[in-house]
């Protein structure tokens, strides 16, 4: 019979599942923004053709991107941090302080920010905002919406590395548990 898995660890599986989905969607984002960027400038180029629709979709899918995106890199730990001393810290000691930093500073600016951002978008979805541009594409409220996505998306992975950090901090984990975990949960 498989040990059961705490709840926690179902937790951080569930997020970190959800980021990575994210994350692929948002590489595949990429690929079709350079196709949209790439048909914009045949269009101009080629046949004299502009589509302002077409311009402002560049937006949409570049803010869809990175803002899809953030949780995976919170995850792949590929944000910027500022190396001065961390890189010398015990294992245990980075643990502490990713959790002191995610408790402090992550975690209060994605609930400043998505509180700040609230009554802009949901005047954006009251009055269906769309494009000041005639052939512009009538949905800014759903771009605008993104502005409470992503500090949802990232409080929601900086609570999964959160409980990650504090395994590890308090004896209960190991990076080689936690990778080891993730196998299994990808097999």
């Amino acid at each position: 019979m498989p040990e059961k898995q705490p709840p926690t660890s179902r937790l951080v599986a569930v997020i970190d599942n959800a980021s990575e989905t994210l994350g692929r969607a948002a590489a595949w984002l990429s690929f079709v923004l350079v196709l949209v960027v790439g048909f914009i400038v045949v269009l101009r180029y080629g046949f004299q053709l502009g589509s302002i629709a077409l311009q402002e979709s560049v937006m949409y899918i570049n803010g869809a991107l990175f803002v899809l995106g953030a949780g995976y890199t919170l995850k792949a730990q590929g944000h910027v941090r500022v190396d001065v001393f961390y890189s010398r810290f015990s294992l245990r000691d980075r643990a502490i302080v990713d959790s002191l930093g995610a408790l402090l500073f992550l975690l209060p600016a994605s609930f400043f920010i998505a509180w700040i951002s609230w009554d802009y978008v949901s005047v954006a979805w009251r009055i269906r905002e769309g494009s000041p541009e005639a052939s512009g594409l009538p949905f800014v409220y759903l771009l605008k919406t993104l502005l409470v996505v992503l500090p949802v998306l990232l409080a929601v992975q900086g609570v999964s590395e959160l409980i990650k950090s504090l395994r590890i901090a308090f004896g209960s984990s190991s990076p080689h548990n936690e990778a080891q975990n993730e196998a299994e949960r990808r097999a």
